[in-house]
């Protein structure tokens, strides 16, 4: 069997510690939330804390470049740039935050300690922004995973007989869906033959676990390629038969897998596997992207659920990011919770799986300008 191989608008002045604490004015749902950092990664948490808006409101950004040790110039001040990291007392004393989320660059002996121990006192929620950001969004921050990180994680470390307890439940749960689901294989197959020439099923060569290459089964929904095509589902429209239309709208397509699933290659859930030109360049453009070889693939997948579709690379990245949540925390719950979520979102939507996440993609415009005044200056996480 082939394989991959895996290779400053702050006032003036002291702040009075008096002024820390939960703000007490606002909606007491919501927390105050405050960001030291403006790296890449710090930008991301800042925007996903503007975008909870049941949850969190973002109150400011504290600048922790060198630059910014000590008075802002006026070239970097920005509406959400609330001082420089020297100044971190006063911040919180005017800004009040309930939350500090710490996202900055290089930790080693610049954080202002005895500032954040005072703030922490106060009763002000001290966060690592690694972890919080896994713990908002539900994905994982490659931007700021460290190999450090992947060692002493307990959740990157899975247990053989983990793996194979998950496995046993989706052989056994996939062998009950084909035998119920076995007249609509029947009446599937029918109708691709009657619609169009060409076989039922469509056989692909995908990545799967440990880099091993597996033959993906669907029912055929598209008249047969002629020259080279590609992956992302755009290019393919014109290609899609009227049965296949039907198939695709409501995911039957995918039935086949089961059958994969049957022979050992894929779980009912897991990192969708992908065809070997697209693992390949991936394994150069996304950092820790062998990883989604640590773990059987599936039929679906916390990305499917939270994130749809890609067509592209950045989309490909986000997905990433869910995938290698699911690979720290994969469980029976976590199974069973994706499982009902994709059930759902194929009723609520009538198979659609696309557009359901177009408001994540939406960035906070003030976010989206601080990204722009500090992409040309800015190191990256």
């Amino acid at each position: 069997m082939a394989t991959t191989a895996i290779p400053n608008a702050l006032p003036g002045g002291n702040g009075s510690s008096a002024r820390y604490g939960p703000h007490v004015f606002a909606n007491v749902a919501k927390r105050r939330t405050l960001v030291i950092g403006t790296s890449s990664f710090a930008r991301m948490v800042a925007s996903e804390v503007a975008r909870d808006q049941r949850r969190h409101v973002l109150v400011g950004m504290v600048d922790d470049r060198r630059a910014g040790m000590g008075e802002e110039s006026p070239r970097d001040s920005h509406p959400l740039i609330a001082g420089p990291l020297a100044r971190l007392d006063a911040i919180v004393g005017a800004l009040r935050p309930d939350v500090i989320v710490i996202a900055a660059t290089d930790r080693r002996g610049r954080l202002p300690m005895r500032d954040l121990l005072q703030a922490r006192l106060q009763g002000v929620q001290i966060e690592d922004g690694v972890r919080f950001y896994e713990r908002l969004t539900g994905k994982i921050a490659i931007e700021a995973l460290t190999p450090d990180h992947l060692i002493s994680s307990q959740g990157f470390r899975k247990r053989g007989l983990d793996l194979a307890v998950g496995h046993a439940l989706s052989l056994a749960l996939s062998a009950a869906i084909v035998v119920v689901l076995a007249p609509l294989f029947a009446l599937i197959a029918l109708a691709i033959k009657l619609d169009s020439a060409g076989p039922v099923f469509f056989v692909h060569d995908r990545v799967g676990f440990g880099g091993k290459h597996l033959r993906l089964l669907k029912f055929r929904t598209m008249y047969p390629a002629v020259g080279t095509t590609s992956e992302w589902a755009a290019d393919n429209g014109a290609r899609i038969t009227r049965v296949g239309k039907w198939l695709r709208q409501y995911h039957l397509d995918e039935l086949p897998q089961l059958i994969n699933i049957l022979r050992g290659e894929m779980n009912l859930v897991g990192p969708r596997p992908h065809p070997v030109r697209n693992f390949e360049l991936f394994m150069e453009k996304i950092p820790y992207y062998a990883l989604r070889a640590t773990v059987r693939p599936g039929l679906t997948g916390w990305a499917q659920v939270r994130q749809g579709y890609a067509n592209g690379l950045d989309e490909e990245t986000e997905k990433m990011r869910y995938d290698l949540y699911y690979i720290k925390h994969m469980s029976a719950w976590l199974d069973l919770r994706i499982l009902c979520h994709t059930a759902r979102l194929l009723w609520s939507d009538h198979g659609s799986l696309v557009t359901r996440d177009a408001r994540r993609s939406t960035v906070d415009p003030q976010i989206s300008t601080l990204n722009s005044q500090l992409s040309t200056s800015q190191p990256q996480f």
